[in-house]
């Protein structure tokens, strides 16, 4: 029964790693990495997508500081968000499967979404390696100037249900400033001379190959104007969050 609790908390750590990767690297809105073949290019994608739900949450950042999800926002960004990311990625020249969602049944015991929880302890070590840096004081060995990461056999399930070669997931953290926090914000700057902060976007995606389990490409962003509550906002954070990744040539 703690798998629902270890949930919410690899969730918690997911964000607040991909900020601390960010804080330590400075203005940095995207971090980009991608496999490569044997030959040192970076890999291409050959053969067709699925989209796996999308783990996203939208909040409104109150006075004091606090997140407060927003249940409109988010039903919105998890309908406009998918089809801004099919559009972008078939403008790459990437086939698409359709869309895979997970049964609203499935327990902590379903495969697919142990699957899905699989990806978000990847994505976190893989944030983690990143923050520690390619040094060899830092890191894991194994992983020192190569990006070599992989969810393991049991992604073949997920090809099965879809028919795609490979998975893309996408978690997306969204907040923005209440008017309160605005307020707060221009005081902080006329008493304090500095920022006490206001919303911002997270988001991570990762690309599996379902016949390998190999992660052949992942991406952390941060904005801090990006918005998802509507179509605009959607394909220009889909963009953001699918640069670098490109289809075989045809």
């Amino acid at each position: 029964m703690a798998l629902p609790f270890l949930a919410r908390l690899g969730g918690l750590r997911l964000a607040a790693s991909a900020l601390a990767v960010v804080l330590l690297a400075g203005c940095v809105s995207t971090q980009v990495r991608t496999a490569r073949d044997t030959a040192g290019q970076p890999l291409r994608i050959d053969g067709s997508v699925v989209l796996v739900e999308a783990d996203i949450e939208l909040s409104e950042m109150l006075v004091g500081g606090a997140a407060e999800p927003r249940k409109e926002w988010t039903e919105a960004a998890r309908r406009l968000y998918p089809q801004a990311a099919r559009e972008t990625l078939q403008a790459q020249g990437i086939a698409m499967r359709p869309d895979f969602y997970l049964p609203a049944d499935a327990g902590p015991e379903n495969r697919l979404r142990q699957l899905h929880l699989l990806n978000q302890a990847v994505s976190l070590s893989i944030l983690e390696w990143s923050r520690a840096g390619t040094n060899t004081s830092g890191g894991l060995r194994n992983k020192h100037g190569k990006f070599d990461w992989t969810l393991g056999p049991g992604v073949a399930e997920l090809r099965q249900a879809t028919g795609a070669d490979y998975a893309l997931f996408t978690y997306i953290r969204d907040s923005y400033t209440s008017g309160g926090r605005a307020a707060m914000r221009i005081v902080g700057f006329v008493l304090l001379g500095g920022d006490i902060g206001g919303g911002t976007q997270v988001g991570l995606a990762s690309l599996v190959d379902l016949r390998t389990g190999q992660v052949v490409w992942h991406n952390l962003l941060l904005d801090q104007t990006g918005d998802l509550r509507d179509a605009a906002g959607a394909r220009e954070t889909a963009g953001d969050l699918l640069k670098g990744m490109q289809g075989a040539p045809r």
